[in-house]
């Protein structure tokens, strides 16, 4: 009695994505406590996600923007006024089913802050949000055959066997990484009165999958705007970068599965503290970033493609399986160097602060490679010479592009890519040019979706022994451009083993031309 030996191979493949576009739109009362608005000086936000629930065929995402304002007030001083707008977004996902699994992604396109009058400020902004769709599915694929106790009855089996290089999400966590620290403030800094601005981005992440740990580095750069203690003393900044490392623990992780993994900074707080001599010198920087890890596990598995008897009639069931390969894990680095001429350049007699967002407009597949179009945005905070107009800010946008080479790449490989930005600098050149330089990281990993036949079930039946009579017993034959021992062996009922004995052949390789004696098997 033959029996199939099964596999059962869970997989996960990508569904399908949606995109969707809010524009969000408010205005804010000054409250009484504030100066009246002179002008505005920075603004700067951040989305922060509630919740992301699937209904239907769509995902709901509940969040808010988290803004601050940097202003100018009527007495000349600066004051920030900070808020938030809600938003609930439904996004159509066609085809999306309760067993799905939903991974959502967003961007801050563009955020204006404007004055309307001295008391009411209004706030746009554009937010992207992406869903990705990732489905389950089990496929029970022969991996052997069980002809049972051997025996006069016994069926004959010949199996022909390939190897698939699979990559199935093997762990999904998520976790959160705590950074705090001091920083002390140089001797030429005036003592904190009360702190103004503040801001902190990644720099240079970087993960690495261990056995039963995720490790974790980079970096964070923190940068403060005060107002220090005494009567009309100017507005003072601080800036420095924060190196992290540490490792979170992950039950079931190994250094060799590959990982995806994408971190936001979720939370950030700076505080003012007195130092060991009771003066205000030292801030408290916290920072909590939140992991969504993704890691792969490679294996090589061997499946059954074919079956045939020379004693029983087979009749196969096949089916068509997706695995997914990992065509490629590369971190690329991309150079950018541009001259910039901001706004009232020439007002500028030094810059405070440049901070720069790295944002995909496309990507596209081409037969080199990955192509990648995006732009670095730049905001610079920099004194000027006029004196009702201290401080400013001016935003510039720098296009790139850069191939990102991945051999085997095609229309069909899916494509993870996480942009980063390791290093930027700003510096004056004279003449109301400013010289930005920065580094671009883009993290990408390719899986390739291979199609494999893959035998589900099989039945047997006595031989027909009006087609095995038709026949020869032996004979002469040619070898043709498609043909391989198995085909030839499996069409004239015989083994590899037989054709390989009778023709003296020490390998299975056989090319066009070649001259086989073939003799059919009657066992």
């Amino acid at each position: 009695m033959l029996e199939l030996v099964k596999k059962n191979i869970h997989m996960n493949r990508w569904k399908g994505y949606a995109t969707s576009q809010i524009t969000l739109d408010d205005d804010f009362i000054v409250p009484d406590t504030m100066d009246d608005v002179e002008q505005i000086i920075l603004s700067s936000g951040e989305i922060v996600i509630d919740s992301v629930k699937s209904q239907a065929e769509r995902v709901v995402a509940r969040g808010k923007l988290e803004f601050i304002i940097l202003y100018r007030g009527a007495e000349g001083g600066l004051q920030t006024l900070p808020g938030s707008i809600s938003f609930e977004e439904p996004v159509n996902v066609p085809g999306l089913e309760e067993k799905d699994f939903v991974q959502l992604q967003w961007d801050l396109e563009d955020l204006n802050a404007g004055l309307i009058n001295s008391r009411k400020l209004s706030v746009k902004a554009i937010v992207t949000l992406q869903v990705k769709v990732e489905t389950a599915y089990d496929v029970d694929a022969a991996v052997d055959v069980d002809t049972g106790v051997s025996s006069g009855d016994t069926p004959v089996v010949e199996s022909l066997r390939r190897n698939v290089d699979v990559a199935s999400i093997a762990l999904r966590h998520k976790d959160t990484f705590r950074i705090k620290d001091t920083i002390t403030l140089s001797g030429n800094k005036l003592n904190i009165d009360r702190i103004l601005w503040s801001e902190m981005r990644l720099r240079g992440v970087t993960t690495r999958c261990m056995d039963g740990k995720m490790m974790l580095d980079g970096e964070l750069p923190v940068f403060v705007i005060y107002q220090g203690e005494g009567e009309g003393v100017p507005i003072q900044w601080v800036e420095q970068s924060i190196p992290f490392s540490g490792e979170l623990d992950i039950p079931g992780a190994s250094g060799d599965m590959v990982s995806s993994v994408m971190v936001h900074l979720i939370h950030k707080d700076v505080e003012a503290k007195p130092d060991s001599d009771g003066e205000m010198r030292e801030i408290d920087v916290d920072a909590v970033l939140e992991l969504d890890m993704k890691l792969y596990k490679e294996e090589n598995m061997e499946l059954l493609s074919d079956l045939y008897s020379t004693n029983r009639e087979l009749t196969l069931q096949t089916g068509e399986a997706r695995f997914d390969k990992i065509l490629m894990k590369n971190m690329s680095k991309c150079k950018v160097a541009e001259k910039i001429s901001p706004e009232q350049a020439e007002k500028i007699l030094q810059i405070c602060h440049s901070e720069g967002a790295v944002k995909i407009d496309e990507t596209e597949v081409r037969e080199d490679g990955l192509h990648v179009e995006g732009i670095l945005e730049v905001r610079l905070l920099y004194l000027t010479s006029d004196d009702t107009q201290p401080i400013l800010s001016a935003v510039e946008n720098i296009p790139f592009h850069f191939l990102i080479e991945a051999p085997g790449i095609n229309g069909d490989t899916v494509t993870q890519l996480n942009p980063g930005l390791e290093q930027l600098s700003a510096v004056m050149l004279g003449g109301g040019n400013v010289e930005v330089k920065a580094t671009i990281s883009l993290d990408l990993l390719a899986l390739q979706p291979v199609f494999v036949q893959v035998i589900t079930g099989a039945s047997e039946a006595p031989v027909d022994l009006n087609n095995l009579q038709r026949l020869p017993g032996i004979v002469g034959y040619i070898v043709q451009p498609d043909d391989s021992l198995w085909k030839i062996a499996k069409k004239f009922h015989t083994t590899i083993d037989t054709v390989m004995a009778t023709n003296g052949l020490t390998d299975k390789s056989v090319k066009p031309g070649d001259r086989l004696i073939l003799v059919k098997e009657l066992s």
